[in-house]
């Protein structure tokens, strides 16, 4: 329980400060108030774990405690009555000390008591006389150590602790309070604030005893103060600034949201060293991919190594491929551990970790059937990575494995079928031929509860012991040589319930060592107590805990006297291969490049730490060269957004913003190997057509950078500059354009070049041309820069104004008419001959460059996906054109698959899930932007992909597609237990005779199989309709199931006139139906036990499972309430007829069929539900 009061520095706090405390103490404890006789109630307060973090406070009566309450000056009596030793703690000291307060009124505000030794170390009551801001005298235990004999730095004291404040004169009038905690450096003083109300302590008399309690201004207060050693360094402790790896030299895991259970799931494995050195030789210095587990796992754990701080586990859970969702909810830990397990020995696969992990965690069981009186038995050894052991009736670890070996005696009509020996009496069940070097045992400590109709824990009582002998559990010719004796080396501990709860655990790294506990982030020492008996589960040793009839669960906030912590798992190592198991872990273990790469990931780090800290004496600055015109195709000078390492990408240089211009620039030559003063530097602006363009240069270069920010910066705060390399130099010197000449002056035109043979669009340069000069000027520009000859080929000049509006320019106007202006980008390509153009055209490319830019302004690399996996179609990326038609983009796909267009269909795709939505209809007047960014909800696809499709090359073209309709067929088989969906196409005017040949390819089924099958409709899982085979498919509704069966032998055998039911499972209720409906024949005169023997076989549901089913007759007009059969005595047929509510007997079942439209019901668990109900299983990629 927490504490009552709250730690306060007394000396520097004001009345504010106090004020403030106290109601801090109110909105967390609630009102504390005293009453006679030292009774002390605490409003308001949950007891949320019956371990104590910081405080315990005792209350002062308990229906245990003795009429006659023992005198305050009665030490011995007072410390044994209200200072109860705590179980399982040691003593170190003991010290009583008692203060004689005289003048009470005329103390000040604050008092100290004299000081007295308990364990070595000063101690004092500190008082409060007229409260702590508070209407209460306020008594506290203070460490008595002052300013100049300080408490050394780390250390505490655990000090259990009374205070009684009592009348001098008549010791049976007091008043007291007791409480735990940790004292400090940091927490030097702890009491309550709240002891005693003032006006009580100086009224008249003192409930109702006759006298006051402050008699003649004086009054005694006792300190009762009991020392514990720490057997955990961490008892009471309240972990602010707690340091797992200072404390324990280990760190913990940090939680994601709901990853505990995956945390204590991992630290057991990583302290399964053998485990950890294995993982470590999976090879993956090749293969260090985010989407790779062993690499992430391998992190983790080298991380758990060598980190000062708890570690994430973001990296892993994204290799497993878990989305946020994942992340919050809680999963089954013995699937993830065989789903990760699995996962590991895929990758171990032909390298030196090959079956590590079979070796460290594998053993042996057989599965037996023996007979009694012959010589025959029927057996089967199989694998097992964990068992599973009932926690549900039994009371200790040995009380499971008896229970899990129990043989069952096969007798009377139960009896066995020996091949060779007919019908015998036999022994069944399972015996270990071998145990596991590492054993994981998991408790079954949740079940299906069928009263509730739900999961629920178990949290009965169940012992384990630290060390257990598994040889009893071994068969006969079991290898024995070496004791099976196991010592524990885990517990993974659940506490809370089904629905809410937290998971931890409890390691034993070392052999020799001690326990520890490890708790997401935390890990601290624990006791052997801890780590066992506190985990056995079942009620509390006391019925009342910390004053309480129960303890408040902190996660379903239920009260409870049964403990919410238990253990779920046990890890237990045999004792004979401890040193093999345990071993240590050197640096040489662990792969080179781990290392590496998180040592360069930390360098990067602290780089980008330090560049934040920097960060306001630095300026990005983006710069565009005349290397990333000419290699940029597309749009504008360059893509500010492409690739850092493509050649076309601007750099972003990282400068200080003290550099001048002329230094930054000259650095900038150096880089691009040009003389520092052949170069200037260009401010770029926003245009508000879209595009980026240089605007002028800058002329005084020794400004700083961050003043030409000021000067020439834009609002975006992105500062962008074109470096300019002099086109002329004299004498080593540039020659620069005066472009800010007022009459005629140069303008800066870049130049780019469509190449319509060569379908590419580059830049070439840039060129000066005077204002007014004519459009036509610039034509023997472009041939020098292309070193054409003159007149050899005519160009067409176009402007480039913005990325959808590319205009042709007059050659006689002038630039100024044509509006150019600095900055501004001129096209030009050569004029093609007939020829030519028609050779573009026919290869699939442009002959115009407008042409070409819309193709450019359209363009969309579309990713293709196989609909159907491991189908041995490939994915790939294609370009095309938002403007394409359905056949068009289909003719660029099929091209690539090297398939026929015709044959192709698409489906959209899901943004959320990544999975096919709905089928693309082909529509000629539909474009493929339409397709991939749908208005109004075509195709439903809200939430769609608009860069991805799905295909599937059909065996068919589209066209007979729409002749076809697409049914969803259920093959059914093993009786009705196994389901497998099927989609079959069949011609629309077809009958369901044309489904068996297609239901045969698609289900691999053979000829004899479809010589017999059925086609029946269900509707709420009941039979529907049977059809016949030329039954229109066209009449089937998608409202219906459509299933296939092939039909039973016993119905294919059956006399005419045979009687039949429909059989359909419920869940409780009829009108709660689950699983697949089936037709059943009814024989006249069969015993019932015969029925059901055949109602097994007909439904695919044997042994147990079966026996758990109760069957029912269920009236279909009515739905009244299920008429249960029961089965009489074996050799008796069931009597009397169905006519009522009650249970027929001793009769056979075609006699208590009543009317045609009854139906056979089937009760039991609808385990489907409970399994979607779960959610999505987990799983690892």
């Amino acid at each position: 329980m927490d504490p009552v009061s709250r730690n306060l520095d007394h000396e520097l706090m004001d009345s504010g400060d106090g004020k403030e405390a106290v109601a801090d103490l109110k909105s967390q404890l609630g009102a504390l108030q005293i009453g006679g006789g030292g009774d002390m109630l605490i409003d308001e307060y949950d007891v949320v774990d019956e371990k104590p973090d910081v405080t315990n406070i005792t209350p002062d009566d308990s229906a245990e405690e003795p009429e006659i309450a023992p005198l305050a000056d009665d030490y011995d009596a007072m410390k044994a009555r209200f200072l109860p030793k705590i179980p399982d703690l040691d003593i170190e000291i003991e010290a009583v000390q008692t203060w004689n307060i005289e003048n009470y009124r005329n103390l000040s505000k604050k008092e100290r008591g004299p000081n007295f030794d308990c364990g070595g170390h000063p101690w004092r009551i500190l008082l409060f006389p007229f409260g702590n801001n508070a209407d209460y005298a306020s008594f506290y235990l203070e460490q008595g150590h002052d300013e100049e004999d300080k408490a050394s730095e780390g250390w505490y004291a655990c000090v259990q602790f009374t205070l009684v404040l009592w009348n001098k004169n008549d010791p049976s009038i007091y008043v007291m309070h007791s409480a735990n905690h940790r004292f400090n450096v940091e927490e030097s003083d702890w009491g309550f604030t709240r002891f005693a109300e003032l006006r009580k302590l100086f009224a008249a008399q003192w409930e109702d005893k006759g006298r006051p309690m402050v008699e003649n201004d004086a009054v005694n207060v006792t300190a009762y103060v009991r020392i514990y050693k720490d057997p955990t360094g961490v008892l009471w402790h309240n972990f602010i600034n707690y340091n797992s790896k200072k404390e324990t030299n280990m760190v913990g895991l940090k939680n994601q949201g709901a990853t505990c259970y995956l945390n204590s799931l991992l630290q057991s494995l990583y302290f399964t060293n053998a485990f950890r050195k294995a993982v470590y030789q999976i090879p993956t210095e090749n293969e260090n991919e985010r989407t790779n587990s062993a690499w992430a796992l391998q992190r983790l754990f080298y991380l758990l190594q060598t980190n000062e701080e708890a570690v994430s586990t973001q990296e892993l859970t994204a290799s497993f491929g878990w989305e946020t969702k994942h992340i919050f909810e809680q999963q089954d830990v013995q699937e993830l551990s065989r789903i990760l397990m699995e996962r590991m020995e895929e990758r171990m696969k032909g390298t030196d970790a090959e079956n590590a992990l079979a070796k460290l965690f594998v053993g042996k069981m057989k599965t037996y059937i023996s007979c009694i009186n012959v010589d025959y038995e029927s057996s089967r050894i199989e694998d097992f990575w964990d068992i599973q052991l009932n926690v549900s009736g039994n009371k200790n670890l040995d009380d499971s494995f008896r229970d899990y070996i129990q043989v069952e005696t096969m007798d009377g009509e139960n009896k066995y079928f020996a091949e060779g020996y007919g019908l015998q009496d036999a022994k069944k069940g399972v015996i270990f031929e071998s145990f596991p070097q590492v054993l994981h045992l998991q408790l079954k400590r949740f079940e299906y509860d069928i009263n509730r109709d739900a999961m629920m824990k178990v949290n009965d009582r169940y012992e384990f012991p630290e060390t257990f002998d598994a040889s009893p559990y071994l068969s006969e010719n079991a290898d024995k040589s070496e004791p099976y004796i196991y010592q524990l080396h885990g517990v993974l501990v659940h506490s809370g319930d089904f629905n809410a709860g937290h998971y931890y655990a409890y390691l034993k790294p070392t052999a020799d060592g001690r326990f520890y506990k490890f708790d997401d982030d935390r890990v601290t020492p624990a006791t052997l107590k801890e780590a066992l008996e506190e985990n056995f589960g079942g009620d509390y040793t006391s019925a009342l805990v910390n004053g309480n009839a129960g303890v408040r669960n902190p996660h379903s906030r239920t009260w409870s006297t049964k403990r919410s912590m238990s253990a779920y798992m046990l890890v237990y190592i045999r004792q004979s291969r401890v040193q093999n198991i345990l071993l240590d872990v050197a640096e040489k273990d662990t792969p080179t490049h781990l290392a590496k790469q998180l040592n360069e990931e930390r360098v990067a780090i602290e780089r980008k730490r330090r560049e934040r800290e920097e960060q306001h004496l630095y300026l990005a600055v983006g710069v565009i060269t005349e290397e990333n015109f000419r290699t940029h195709q597309g749009f504008d000078l360059v893509n500010w957004d492409a690739d850092p390492s493509s050649p076309a990408a601007p750099q972003t240089h990282r400068i200080l913003r003290t550099w001048t211009v002329a230094e930054f620039a000259r650095s900038l030559a150096e880089k691009e190997n040009i003389h520092p003063e052949h170069v200037r530097l260009w401010v770029m602006v926003n245009r508000q057509n879209k595009t980026t363009r240089p605007d002028q240069p800058i002329l005084d270069t020794s400004i700083t950078m961050d003043e030409a920010v000021n000067k020439y910066g834009t609002r975006d705060k992105s500062f962008r500059l074109w470096l300019e390399t002099a086109s002329t130099v004299e004498d080593g010197k540039a020659i620069w354009p005066d472009v800010q000449s007022n009459s005629n002056p140069p303008l800066l035109v870049f130049l780019k070049y469509f190449d319509a043979i060569g379908q590419s669009l580059l830049g070439v340069g840039h060129v000066y041309v005077k204002k007014n000069s004519k459009v036509a000027e610039m034509i023997p520009m472009v041939f020098q820069l292309m070193g054409w000859t003159p007149g050899s080929s005519l160009i067409t000049l176009y402007e480039e104004i913005k990325h959808s509006m590319i205009e042709p320019m007059k050659p006689k106007v002038s630039l100024h008419q044509a509006e150019i202006q600095d900055g501004d980008i001129v096209c030009f390509q050569r004029v093609l001959t007939d020829r030519e153009a028609l050779l573009v055209a026919q290869s699939g490319g442009y002959a115009d460059a407008r042409e070409y830019y819309d193709h450019l302004l359209n363009r969309l690399y579309v990713k293709f996906l196989p609909k159907i996996a491991d189908s041995g179609w490939d994915n790939f990326d294609i370009p095309l054109s938002k403007k394409m038609s359905y056949d068009q983009f289909s003719f660029k796909v099929g091209e690539r698959l090297k398939a026929d267009p015709t044959h192709i269909r698409f489906s959209t795709v899901n943004a959320i899930t990544g999975k096919p939505k709905a089928a693309v209809r082909r529509n000629p007047n539909q474009t493929l932007s339409q397709i991939l960014n749908p208005q109004y909800g075509t195709y439903n696809n809200s939430n769609q992909r608009s860069d991805t499709l799905y295909y599937e090359v059909m065996d068919m073209s589209l066209s007979e597609l729409d002749t076809k309709k697409s049914l969803k067929v259920i093959w059914v088989s093993e009786g009705v237990s196994k389901e497998e969906v099927f989609d079959l196409l069949v011609a629309k005017n077809g009958t369901v005779k044309d489904l068996i040949p297609i239901l045969q390819k698609k289900a691999n089924l053979s000829d004899e199989t479809v010589q017999a099958i059925r086609f029946f409709e269900a509707h709420t899982n009941k039979f529907y309709k049977e059809l016949s085979e030329d039954f229109a498919v066209a009449s089937i509704t998608d409202f219906v199931t459509l299933f296939a069966e092939s039909i039973p032998e016993d119905e294919r055998n059956a006399d005419q006139g045979y009687q039949v039911i429909y059989g359909f499972h419920f869940d409780k209720e009829p009108n709660k139906p689950h699983g697949v409906p089936f037709k059943f024949i009814i024989k006249p005169g069969e015993l019932f036990k015969d029925t059901k023997e055949r109602l097994s076989r007909r439904i695919g549901i044997k042994g147990k499972q079966f026996e758990k089913i109760k069957i029912a007759i269920v009236q279909r007009s009515s739905f009244s309430k299920p008429v249960y059969i029961t089965e009489g005595d074996p050799p008796q047929l069931i009597s009397t007829l169905y006519t009522s509510s009650n249970s027929p007997d001793h009769e056979d079942l075609s006699t208590i069929i009543s009317h045609p439209d009854d139906l056979l019901g089937l009760d039991h668990v609808n385990k489907s539900r409970n399994q979607s109900s779960k959610g999505d299983s987990i799983f690892i990629r």
